[in-house]
């Protein structure tokens, strides 16, 4: 009776000391999310309104909001400090009315801003993200989830800047008339550009020079190779993981984490468990180990947060929603991460970046926009028309075509 009294006893005393550890972690974790802005690189909400809502935000109330990975409440507990929200539209959209239904989610991010004044505050730069952690408000930034998006036009990229987006994912889930997306790796779709057109050379240079931030999350290995070649400032992969952890077309080599860190770029890390164990589960020690794995090869200083919340079918074990943050958080403090690479990943990584790309458009401030089209038959389709191109495309020359078989048609009838 009494070695059982005294299991018990060492069992309470286990679990009491294992959960003041664990307590102790989460508090040093908050301390430091505290000081420092949590920034994460891409979150699908917006889409989530569109497809809950039609993007009838006047119907939607985020405080009660409980079908999402996010809404405010989950926001404040997670100290969401930064977001990346997704300007997102399928690639279905391409060559139809994908500029459209982009300036619609663009517009949706502004509503909510609008309507949640006390919770976001809209930021273009990384003064805007520092202004809105001192006011205890999550900064709201655009980024276009997409090539397709700018429908391979430059000045629809200016314009998608002038109106506050910040990040061009280059490709999604198709290729574009200018780059190669990730699914050419698998094999599931041709090769068309081996990488970059140079149409596609030239919007990284535009991008450069307009100060947007070039994502890599989503491109084939040789436009990831290609752009960290060419790009005059620091990318990012908004919401890629680790190859070497898990073998998935969408993360991000060994070989090209090392060429980020001499660009200087930053991927920060996706919670989706089909990228985090290449299975359909996975538990929060999982992504954990994505982040030893990068600052391993590569070093703490190009990690950051990408969860890809709501955008994604499954969520680790751990992770279920935006409230969790502080919970990872932990689990790296717990590995023996110092505060200075935690303080690292929360946020000072992609302010850096940031402010980078901001001084590389400063220096290129004086350069003429590129305003050369792309060549008309890079693009041709029946949905497109050719106004201001001097050749005819071919489209133009059935439709003459077809036009003189008519006429002759009726004349012969007629005689």
């Amino acid at each position: 009776m009494m070695m059982e009294r005294v299991k018990t006893v060492c069992l309470v005393l286990w679990a009491f000391t294992v959960n003041s550890i664990a307590d102790e972690y989460r508090d040093r974790a908050l301390s430091l999310m505290a000081e420092t802005p949590l920034i994460d690189g891409h979150n699908d909400l917006p889409w989530q309104m569109r497809k809950l809502f039609n993007n009838q935000l006047n119907t939607a109330d985020l405080y009660e909001l409980k079908t999402t990975h996010t809404n405010i409440p989950k926001i404040k507990e997670g100290r969401l400090s930064a977001q990346f929200w997704a300007a997102y539209v399928p690639c279905d959209t391409q060559y139809k009315d994908a500029v459209r239904q982009t300036l619609e989610q663009i517009d949706v991010i502004h509503r909510m801003c609008h309507k949640y004044p006390e919770v976001f505050k809209f930021a273009v730069s990384s003064q805007d993200i520092m202004e809105a952690f001192q006011q205890n408000k999550t900064a709201s930034l655009i980024g276009v989830e997409g090539g397709h998006s700018i429908d391979s036009s430059l000045g629809t990229l200016r314009t998608m800047y002038q109106l506050g987006v910040r990040y061009l994912t280059l490709t999604h889930s198709c290729n574009t008339p200018w780059a190669d997306n990730w699914l050419v790796d698998t094999g599931s779709e041709p090769v068309q550009h081996n990488g970059l057109s140079d149409f596609g050379k030239r919007v990284i240079r535009e991008m450069n020079r307009i100060g947007m931030l070039i994502d890599l999350a989503h491109v084939s290995e040789a436009v990831m190779k290609q752009v960290l070649e060419i790009s005059a400032a620091p990318v990012i992969f908004s919401h890629s993981s680790a190859y070497s952890i898990c073998k998935h077309k969408r993360n991000v080599p060994d070989d090209v984490l090392l060429e980020v860190k001499k660009k200087k770029g930053i991927v920060m890390v996706n919670f989706y468990n089909d990228y985090v164990t290449c299975q359909q589960t996975a538990k929060i020690s999982d992504v954990a180990d994505h982040f030893d794995h990068i600052k391993k090869v590569a070093d703490a200083s190009i990690i950051g947060f990408g969860g890809d919340y709501d955008g994604v079918t499954r969520v680790p074990e751990g992770l279920e929603d935006v409230s969790k943050y502080p919970d990872l958080v932990a689990e790296l403090l717990r590995r023996n991460w110092s505060d200075d690479e935690v303080r690292d990943a929360l946020g000072r990584n992609l302010l850096r970046v940031f402010g980078e790309v901001e001084a590389v458009r400063d220096r290129l401030n004086a350069t003429q926009a590129d305003d050369e089209p792309i060549p008309l038959k890079e693009v041709q389709n029946p949905c497109r028309t050719d106004y201001g191109y001097q050749e005819k495309s071919s489209s133009t020359h059935t439709q003459s075509f077809d036009s003189l078989v008519l006429v002759l048609t009726l004349i012969i009838t007629l005689f």
